[in-house]
């Protein structure tokens, strides 16, 4: 059974325009210095795009980097042994990323949880509460501190699908995420 959380219309195409990059599990094992390493790569390669313009390649980098960071970040938090594969196209104004990976039982339970919890109001007000809540030490699950602030100050737009569990126990799990970006003729 697939279960969805977030926007159902967000999925990205599998057309010509589409960046398609893997991140294998190797003898280096996939650490946080890959999910910066990536996210700067892909925000460097969209914001090309915006080059005569200082003040637009630099937004685009930033924010592309950003949104892309986050989702790497949490495919490398909540993955199970395998590659983590990352698509992103740049259309009609809008950046679309998608982040697949597999994930063990428990963790996919602990992120749904996660995700029912911040996809469950206003973003801006969750952020404020999960920010109050991580100063005083009340909120002892992960914090969604990231999502939500994309959500709640860039704008950006989320879906999760959690695939059937598979014989070995794996959970397939697709994250799709989308933010404007600038018309490139600006």
């Amino acid at each position: 059974m697939t279960t969805l959380y977030g926007l159902e219309d967000l999925a990205i195409g599998t057309g010509e325009n589409i960046t398609r990059l893997c991140l294998f599990e190797g003898p280096l094992d996939l650490g946080w210095k890959h999910c910066a390493i990536t996210s700067d790569f892909v925000a460097e390669f969209i914001a090309l795009r915006y080059r005569a313009s200082r003040s637009l390649y630099k937004e685009v980098r930033h924010n592309v980097g950003y949104l892309t960071n986050e989702l790497i970040e949490n495919a490398v938090k909540f993955r199970a042994a395998g590659e983590i594969v990352v698509e992103a196209s740049v259309d009609d104004n809008v950046f679309r990323a998608k982040v697949s990976n597999l994930i063990e039982e428990k963790p996919a339970m602990q992120f749904q949880h996660l995700l029912s919890q911040i996809t469950a109001g206003d973003p801006g007000e969750l952020l404020i509460k999960r920010i109050e809540a991580n100063a005083i030490g009340t909120n002892t699950s992960s914090s969604g501190l990231g999502l939500l602030t994309l959500m709640s100050d860039y704008g950006a737009h989320f879906a999760w699908v959690f695939g059937s569990e598979e014989p070995d126990g794996k959970i397939p799990l697709e994250t799709y995420a989308s933010i404007a970006v600038p018309n490139v003729s600006n």
